[in-house]
């Protein structure tokens, strides 16, 4: 569990909210008509760091439902706090490990989309096993969608973007949407990090692959 400080208004949101939104994790799998009451496409998003992208997002596609990963309890607490002012019904959180809530909660080929962005490029070659897109990890990722789902990753390190897509271009039940990386989908915002570094030149890639059916 990554430290970090809370604000008041994160851990009011956490006590207030927590209850409803945050699902708690077991090794038993989930039921997305009880958890969000309705039938819907899912998507699951891991890492969504402090979750201003997740709310946009929900908010722009009210029929689709969301889960999204995340261990940092500051970002949950952002994440509850913008549920709460946003009034979004279609969105829940697990604080919890997102490759144990794969294996243990999320249903075999159950999953509509799945995203993944910026996630820790681990800059230094050594490090490089630690990045979260490899051959096993994304095999994993495809057995959670349906056929016809789509795995949307973002990066802002050309090197792990690289590496991204080799690896997505190497699973065999996927394919590209685009040829090579993707124009960025309308439904992701721009984060305010990404604007920063967009002003100062620097190059931001979605790429966008599709389950086979």
């Amino acid at each position: 569990m990554r430290a970090g400080r809370t604000t008041e208004g994160q851990a009011r949101a956490l006590a207030e909210l927590g209850p409803r939104f945050v699902l708690p994790f077991a090794e038993q799998a989930l039921d997305y008509p009880t958890v969000f009451g309705r039938q819907a496409p899912v998507v699951f998003e891991i890492g969504f760091g402090m979750g201003d992208a997740t709310a946009k997002i929900a908010e722009a596609l009210p029929d689709v439902d969301f889960i999204g990963c995340e261990v940092h309890e500051p970002g949950v607490g952002a994440l509850l706090k913008q549920i709460g002012e946003r009034g979004l019904s279609n969105l829940r959180i697990c604080q919890h490990d997102a490759v144990e809530v794969l294996a243990h909660m999320v249903p075999l080929a159950s999953l509509s989309g799945i995203h993944i962005y910026f996630p820790d490029p681990w800059h230094k070659k050594r490090h490089h096993k630690r990045r979260l897109i490899q051959p096993e990890f994304v095999a994993k990722l495809c057995a959670h969608l349906a056929p016809g789902g789509y795995m949307h990753l973002a990066t802002d390190w050309e090197p792990y973007a690289q590496q991204m897509l080799e690896v997505l271009s190497a699973e065999p039940s996927l394919q590209n949407t685009a040829e090579g990386y993707a124009e960025k989908p309308a439904y992701r915002p721009l984060t305010k990090f990404e604007n920063r570094g967009l002003r100062l030149g620097h190059g931001v890639w979605d790429l966008v692959f599709r389950k086979k059916a």
